[in-house]
């Protein structure tokens, strides 16, 4: 047993821990510097009669400043997503990722312009583009974009619903702030498919050490978030990781269990090790070809993206409902 709760021995690797959630109440609730979001969970939030008032300000919003109707209910719906960041911000002291459309994810151009509105939307609320990490898929348009916001705007991207390192790799030599592999759901696959692990490690812890390992040895700035956690056993296999974001449910655990936690990912001991080196940054044939290579990658993405642009339409259903009474 530990003095220190299993959570604080987490911030104590130098971990930086996330709340994954729309709910304020429970944000509130717990002491965590960052929260990051999703489209299921903003669908969630204004699904709630008490935040009413936020769907209604951001429908204000899109008819003031939209042109044509598509236009208006586009902007009403990245201003919903902004203005759920803006209460969360209240409750943080640190950043908060925020979603481009998911629907735009093989669209270089329009996730650019959807991630600079969001920007100029937390500016117009008074929050700076240093507390907001634009949240893509890490398409191959999503990475080439997030490498475009990073570097020309310097606005900060997670990249998100990682599953191999091809697009780890791509990301890393983007530049974007952070890459988000999606531990479990790599689990739920490989158990899925063969009922059991054909070795050792559980392929999802393996692959967030493999990348987060790669990442340290190659100098890269990116840093790794671990998150979609299935065990508690799985967060302890990457103890000592970059960024990691939970549910409000496994904090509460992790902030009132005591079990002694050991380092096992260490930057420093990557300094200097020889790692095959890897590139696709600019090289999409090979980039899109090495992930058709890889049933689980390919498959979870797909299966990610369809989720997320489902919960994007059915916000989108929302939003135009409320416009209704105002044409």
């Amino acid at each position: 047993m530990s003095s220190s709760s299993c959570l604080e021995q987490l911030k104590n690797f130098g971990t930086v821990v996330a709340i994954d959630s729309c709910d304020f109440d429970a944000i509130s609730k717990h002491n965590v510097p960052e929260c990051t979001t999703n489209p299921s969970l903003v669908l969630s939030a204004i699904k709630e009669s008490k935040n009413k008032e936020l769907l209604d300000k951001a429908v204000q919003y899109g008819r003031m400043m939209g042109g044509f109707q598509q236009e208006k209910i586009e902007i009403a719906q990245d201003a919903l997503f902004v203005e759920v960041g803006c209460k969360i911000l209240e409750h943080i002291t640190g950043r908060i990722s925020t979603e481009v459309d998911a629907r735009l994810s093989f669209d270089k151009k329009k996730t650019i312009k959807r991630a600079l509105r969001i920007i100029k939307l937390y500016e117009e609320h008074g929050f700076q583009k240093e507390r907001i990490l634009i949240k893509i898929a890490s398409t191959w348009e999503g990475i080439q974009a997030a490498q475009e916001l990073e570097k020309l705007y310097g606005i900060h991207c997670n990249l998100t619903l990682v599953f191999s390192m091809v697009q780890a790799v791509a990301c890393g030599e983007a530049g974007v702030t952070l890459v988000s592999p999606f531990l479990g759901r790599i689990t739920d696959f490989y158990e899925e498919k063969e009922n059991s692990f054909s070795g050792t490690i559980d392929p999802g812890i393996q692959l967030v050490k493999d990348v987060y390992n790669y990442f340290k040895a190659s100098g890269y700035k990116t840093s790794v978030l671990g998150t979609c956690f299935r065990r508690d056993d799985q967060i302890m296999a990457i103890a000592g990781i970059d960024n990691i974001t939970l549910p409000p449910d496994q904090l509460k655990i992790w902030e009132t269990t005591y079990d002694h936690i050991e380092r096992k990912l260490d930057a420093i001991s990557q300094i200097n090790l020889r790692h095959e080196r890897y590139s696709y940054i600019s090289d999409e044939a090979k980039f899109r070809f090495d992930m058709l290579k890889d049933e689980m990658a390919t498959q979870k993405l797909a299966e990610g993206l369809r989720k997320f642009c489902l919960d994007n339409d059915a916000i989108q259903e929302i939003v135009e409902r409320r416009f209704k009474p105002f044409q």
